[in-house]
């Protein structure tokens, strides 16, 4: 193994090379099987790079918290290394509230019981937004909403990207149930780890300047949005990982991971997977774009109708994108990483050219979210950094380790800084609890320490709503 500098670590495994960026502590902690997995995405031929964030875990195929990279030209891409959850991101919006205007438990549910009136949090459950062609929406993204859910331009370039641009030809390689199940998701949170997060800031006293152009300042309420891209996303990896793992078999292609699927990208499979993947990309920035509608609905119910939630920014953390890397086009694959470009970099959204873009990364119900600012230094790993705590045990460990009353003293119950939950009983969203996750605050640290990014602000939670 080789050390290159703070958190940065370099090892050389039977078909190829890791880079690991975490701390001691965080990085004595990965188990035997994180290397396995990485062992056999190195198999993938002409791998140009391949990394583990702190916050990576075993996932299905491929870790969460991986960055792989291949050539444009004669490379693969992955559907293993995108996840099942496609375009699954992050988005935050401020508001020009402070801490004390919601520090009554009253004002707190209300805000929790209008956000449920207006976004569906159910699994199976319909999108209130049935007068949105769905269809305009995967071909063009946050330009194919109609023009009254876009309450002013910002929320419409203060986004990682507002429409992915394909070949939508390849829709029509899609089954027509795919319609009509997207159709009633729009809008809605959807279960596991996806969040609906009122919060406070904590502003870095270093980075007070940048906070400040961002609109953001101390004790500032905003509100995180946690959600991906539902069914049609999901339909499209299912219909995908069947499609090539077919033509591996085909082509003579294993892997000692089963669920470890790949194509080159000049394939009719892997350009039919990547255009399609896009369309999902489409969905997913919609889908929180519309989650956060209803948000702002919701704060105007109990606020007043003049009250605005500007957006801070919307990137994700599930895809793979074409960018430009040592002079050549490459194919980055980030499945549970966030992208955190420095500032003047080429590849920022116009409106964060100069400052750098805010990398929202979330914590675990109970701890600190964080909003970081890329580094330049960020480039040894293609500017990937973190997406959250990452899991530390199973959804099944956690119900069989901690207890209920655990869990209530994470959240402060009956306590005034009492952290509110749209769950009447916490027994439902146990797994979701911040014993299942890492600590987020060694992420961030392991994240720093390796001069990826820094923080700007802590987030720090007020109420949550959660799926079920």
């Amino acid at each position: 193994m080789k050390y290159h500098g703070a958190n940065h670590h370099e090892i050389e495994l039977g078909n190829g090379k890791l880079h690991v960026f975490a701390n001691d502590e965080v990085f004595g902690t990965f188990e035997a099987k994180v290397y396995e997995m990485a062992n056999n995405n190195l198999l993938i031929p002409r791998n140009q790079y391949m990394s583990y964030t702190p916050d990576a875990h075993v996932g299905i195929g491929t870790c969460i918290g991986t960055t792989a990279v291949w050539s444009m030209k004669d490379g693969c891409v992955s559907p293993s290394i995108v996840g099942s959850d496609i375009g699954c991101g992050m988005r935050v919006h401020t508001t020009r509230l402070h801490k004390r205007d919601i520090q009554n438990k009253a004002t707190r549910r209300a805000l929790i019981a209008a956000i449920e009136k207006y976004v569906p949090t159910g699994e199976r459950t319909n999108s209130n937004y049935e007068d949105i062609d769905v269809m305009e929406v995967v071909r063009h993204g946050l330009k194919g909403l109609p023009g009254k859910y876009v309450p002013d331009e910002r929320w419409l370039t203060h986004v990682e990207q507002a429409e992915f641009a394909y070949d939508r030809t390849y829709l029509n390689d899609l089954p027509p149930k795919i319609v009509k199940y997207a159709r009633g998701q729009l809008g809605t949170l959807g279960s596991g780890n996806h969040f609906i997060e009122i919060q406070y800031l904590e502003i870095e006293a270093e980075y007070a300047d940048l906070a400040a152009k961002w609109g953001l300042f101390d004790g500032q309420v905003v509100v995180m949005i946690h959600s991906g891209s539902r069914a049609w996303g999901g339909m499209v990896g299912r219909e995908h990982n069947k499609t090539i793992k077919e033509a591996m078999r085909l082509w003579g292609v294993s892997n000692p991971d089963p669920n470890l699927i790949y194509a080159p990208i000049a394939s009719h499979e892997g350009q039919t997977y990547l255009n399609l993947m896009y369309s999902a990309l489409n969905f997913a920035v919609s889908n929180r774009h519309m989650i956060a509608h209803g948000v702002r609905e919701a704060f105007r119910d109990v606020f007043g109708p003049e009250t605005e939630l500007p957006v801070l920014y919307d990137l994700m953390h599930n895809y793979a994108l074409k960018e430009f890397h040592r002079g050549q086009p490459m194919l980055v694959h980030r499945k549970g990483a966030t992208r955190a470009l420095p500032p003047g970099h080429f590849l920022n959204a116009p409106a964060y050219k100069e400052t750098g873009h805010p990398a929202l990364i979330p914590g675990s119900m109970g701890t600190s979210s964080y909003i970081m600012i890329g580094k330049d230094e960020g480039l040894k790993n293609f500017y990937s950094i973190c997406h959250g705590a990452g899991r530390a045990r199973s959804r099944k460990a956690t119900k069989e380790l901690v207890t209920v009353d655990q869990f209530e003293r994470s959240l402060k119950v009956g306590t005034d800084d009492e952290i509110l939950v749209n769950h009447r009983s916490l027994q439902t969203i146990l797994d979701e609890c911040p014993q299942a996750y890492k600590d987020v605050d060694q992420i961030i640290d392991s994240v720093v320490g390796a001069s990826l990014a820094a923080v700007v602000a802590k987030c720090k939670p007020m109420a949550a709503i959660k799926g079920v």
